[in-house]
């Protein structure tokens, strides 16, 4: 689960980290009026779930409160296009005005979990104010990285290395060790797979503050964290997103034309890939679950056949919780109740699969079955040009 900037940096303050004073704006006037509270110099930044907000038109200084009012006049209602954004852009409904600050140093900051060392890593580098990516790519050696312990956690002398690295002195080799440290408290205590800040800065002023925050969260903590729950905006999010997740699926929507419904993420990364070598795209990523039913399958189909795109669909299920009758039994009842008229291959394998296979041989429908995941991607590609 993804926040606003604006949610991210009201939780970092809890925390002691330093953000710039802000407040949210979707008006022109508001912004206005917040602007002259702030002391006229600010900034407007558009609230979305993407980075390269900047580069988009979606960032502006603004001299005093009428100029805020023109920035926030120019920004909210756009469609920002940035690389992070669905190729129609996101519309900005609500803009961040808060107070300029004179900047020093742009420095980069963020921690996440690094899976092939099973431990969360923090990263820094004195290059702030461009994507790691490019960082990693161009000046690798400018990133410093210390992995904490799975029980202590990260420690006050890791802190240090990781301020030296930024190239932090005196005082503000303080405030940044105290920064990183509390980072990582916010991190862990809201089940974070992500907090970056982009840029950490030192201002004029001799000040580190956090000027960007992004943190995404665990979706299997957030349980624990109804606080964070409220704080999702669906405005953000694919509408058939919005609505698969009501139903308990998990559903991401892609560009490509064969649809995809699967049981276990893992099957569907591997049935995704095998559609791309027979040379086809997918159109989404779609896992029914383990436990799946067959009114959860119905409510998949659902969800497929409203992407327009989707000129045909791969099944491919490993029967072991989820029967293979059942999902035989499932996808009749969805197909005739929805009237799905695109071509459909099934691929099964498991618990009762004979059965399934003989349910679906006499419903009468035009079902394409296959034995392998490699013949069900050349199928369904096929079916789908």
């Amino acid at each position: 689960m993804k926040i606003h900037e604006y949610q991210g940096k009201a939780i970092l303050r809890e925390f002691g980290v330093s953000v710039p004073n802000g407040e949210v704006a979707e008006t022109p006037a508001q912004a206005r009026a917040i602007a002259a509270r702030l002391g006229g110099r600010v900034v407007i930044k558009a609230q979305v779930h993407a980075g390269g907000r900047g580069k988009a038109g979606g960032v502006k200084l603004a001299a005093d409160a009428a100029g805020a009012e023109a920035a926030a006049q120019q920004i909210l209602g756009m469609m920002l296009k940035t690389p992070q954004t669905p190729p129609e852009g996101i519309r900005v409904l609500k803009v961040l005005v808060e107070e300029a600050r004179p900047i020093a140093r742009e420095l980069y900051l963020s921690i996440t979990l690094d899976r092939a060392r099973a431990a969360h890593v923090v990263m820094a580098s004195p290059a702030g104010g461009m994507e790691i990516e490019e960082i990693a790519a161009r000046h690798p050696e400018q990133i410093v990285r210390e992995w904490a312990h799975p029980a202590l956690g990260l420690l006050p002398f890791q802190a240090r290395a990781l301020a030296f690295g930024l190239g932090l002195g005196g005082d503000q080799f303080k405030s940044g060790v105290a920064l990183i440290l509390d980072l990582f408290r916010a991190y862990l205590a809201k089940d974070c797979s992500l907090a970056e800040i982009n840029p950490l800065v030192v201002t004029t002023e001799g000040r580190v503050m956090a000027l960007d925050a992004k943190l995404n969260f665990d979706d299997n903590g957030l349980f624990r964290h109804p606080e964070i729950v409220a704080l999702r905006d669906v405005n953000e999010e694919t509408p058939l997103e919005v609505e698969a997740s009501s139903y308990g699926l998990n559903y991401i929507k892609l560009d490509g034309n064969v649809g995809c419904m699967v049981n276990g993420a893992g099957l569907a990364m591997a049935t995704m890939d095998i559609i791309k070598l027979s040379g086809g795209e997918p159109a989404n990523f779609l896992d029914v679950g383990g436990g799946a039913n067959a009114e959860q399958i119905r409510n998949a189909f659902k969800i497929l056949m409203s992407d327009e795109k989707v000129k045909a669909v791969l099944i491919n299920i490993f029967g072991g919780i989820l029967r293979c009758d059942v999902l035989a039994q499932g996808v009749i009842a969805a197909v005739k109740e929805l009237g799905v008229t695109a071509p459909i291959v099934i691929r099964m394998e498991g618990t009762n699969v004979d059965e399934g296979k003989r349910l679906l041989g006499e419903s009468g429908m035009n079902f394409t079955t296959a034995d392998s995941m490699g013949e069900a991607a050349k199928k369904v590609v096929q079916l789908a040009r």
